[in-house]
């Protein structure tokens, strides 16, 4: 997949275009997270940002821990700071699946 969306890009993308960033396209947070770290590890010298615009896939983990209760917003917010960092290491290309 990755090798498959970089090669498009790079046909299709002028260079002059500062990011192209990716939905996670009901794709669930580890697969989208996954999938973003082999384009990134992939783009070689390819010339844009490569980031998301995730919705789903960035909030159900907060979500799920959330549930609607008070009580659980700690645990909401941590869920939604780990998501976010392991999405960054991914567009830097060092995510790993072991980090979950």
């Amino acid at each position: 997949v990755a090798d498959a969306t970089l090669r498009t890009l790079k046909r299709t993308v002028p260079a002059a275009v500062p990011s192209i960033n990716f939905l996670s396209g009901g794709q669930g947070p580890e697969e989208a997270t996954a999938n973003l770290d082999a384009i990134n590890r992939n783009k070689g010298n390819a010339p844009w940002a490569l980031s998301i615009s995730y919705g789903r896939a960035l909030q159900q983990p907060a979500l799920h821990a959330w549930m609607g209760k008070e009580e659980n917003r700690a645990a909401a917010q941590a869920a939604l700071l780990e998501r976010a960092h392991l999405n960054h290491l991914a567009m830097l290309g060092q995510y790993e699946p072991s980090m979950e």
